[in-house]
């Protein structure tokens, strides 16, 4: 239970803070031994400060990860200890999230809880990768080391998002200006146009009579339409963005895209060699990084892949190569470096290598995407434009013939 008190230091100063504790009993010991003498102790009702941080503002995103990872390798490796670093950045800090998070780990150190406790909390924002390096830190002691790799890790994974983005930005402005116009088309100039052949005499073709059809219908019905739409959007989403069989049948439906799939294939292979080469840089047990890993890589194929590596192969007595070479999805190239690595004793860093290569694959793949959606949007939006312009074009020539 969290708990809010009001104390005094020896030399009069008042202090307040938030402290998670079975009872009051529980904080009293605590000021005690602090030297502090109790003034007021409230239970905090409703979500904590942390919660409140991360309802309000939008949680922690990939931004502060990076800063936080960054400052607390560098105040580690130039001697200050964890938790003079926590209360700078507590004093510094303005974000109200992280305030709260640093406020709470701060708190978890003072009850000589470990450090990597208040990450497990909120998976939402923490991965367990994120976690377990932490906890691998932690327990050898090279935490300067851990935060500096994941600082290295996450500025990468920004970049790489950041470029995927830029990339994607055209086709995403491309696509809404002209459904735009297309609505504009449908919805304004259809059903006036429509209305101006009905006072004529003259019969409109087939095809124009069904394309001004449309757009009345459209046009009536616009505020429905728009409700269908919204609602159709937030279930697709909801159900193939956060449940596990949408997520499957999204994901089966993508790899059989041509262009796409090599996308997603490349992100899933860099993802593997980027997260296995930290767990094990980091020092955990070969058996525990890649059932980490097979919960990170976005694919469902590859992370049953990495469970049957784990749990039928390398837990058998197999090496990692012979393991990896009885699953196809994973490339000759990336088996081979790694069986020679294994014997060479340093995986890690060919990881870590083939991780950059990837990077570099995705960011390729991802353009070649672009390339090719570009036209294909290009060619559709122009052959439905067009086809509206026929359908209004033709009765008006029939029109002029009249006369």
């Amino acid at each position: 239970m969290r708990f809010h008190y009001i104390a005094s230091q020896p030399s009069g100063k008042i202090i307040e803070d938030e402290f998670d504790a079975a009872g009051p009993a529980e904080i009293l010991e605590y000021l005690a031994g602090q030297g502090l003498r109790p003034i007021s102790i409230k239970a905090v009702k409703g979500l904590s400060e942390v919660e409140k941080g991360f309802i309000f503002n939008k949680g922690i995103n990939i931004n502060d990860k990076v800063f936080l990872t960054k400052y607390l390798s560098l105040m580690l490796k130039v001697g200050t200890n964890l938790f003079s670093a926590i209360n700078i950045l507590i004093a510094d800090l303005d974000k109200p999230s992280m305030k709260a998070l640093l406020i709470e780990i701060r708190s978890t150190l003072e009850k000589g809880k470990p450090f990597y406790s208040v990450f497990l909390k909120y998976p939402k924002y923490f991965s367990a990768v994120f976690v377990n390096l932490i906890k691998a830190g932690e327990t050898s002691g090279n935490l300067d080391t851990v935060f500096e790799d994941l600082s290295v890790s996450l500025e990468k994974e920004q970049d790489l998002r950041r470029k995927v983005r830029a990339a994607l930005t055209y086709p995403i402005i491309l696509l809404g200006a002209s459904l735009g116009l297309l609505l504009l088309l449908v919805t304004f100039a259809i059903p006036r146009l429509a209305k101006i052949f009905s006072t004529f005499q003259t019969k409109p073709p087939l095809f124009s009579r069904i394309v001004m059809s449309t757009g009345l219908f459209i046009n009536d019905y616009i505020f429905v339409i728009l409700f269908l739409l919204a609602a159709f959007s937030v279930g697709g989403w909801l159900f193939f963005g956060k449940t596990l069989a949408g997520k499957k049948i999204a994901y089966q439906f993508y790899t059989k895209l041509p262009v796409i799939k090599n996308v997603l294939k490349r992100t899933s292979l860099q993802r593997f060699a980027v997260t296995l080469s930290s767990l094990l840089k980091a020092g955990l047990p070969i058996l525990d990084a890649l059932e980490i890993t097979a919960q990170t890589v976005g694919s469902e194929p590859m992370k049953q892949a990495l469970i049957r590596i784990s749990r039928e192969g390398v837990s058998k007595g197999l090496t990692l190569g012979e393991a990896f070479r009885r699953e196809p999805i994973f490339p000759k190239i990336v088996v081979n470096l790694i069986a020679i690595s294994e014997k060479a004793g340093h995986i890690e860093n060919i990881l870590g290598v083939l991780g950059d290569f990837y990077t570099g694959e995705v960011e390729a793949a991802v353009k070649t995407m672009v390339s090719f959606l570009e036209p294909i949007m290009l060619l559709g939006i122009g052959l439905v434009i067009g086809a509206i312009a026929i359908a209004v074009i033709v009765p008006i020539y029939q029109m002029v013939g009249q006369f």
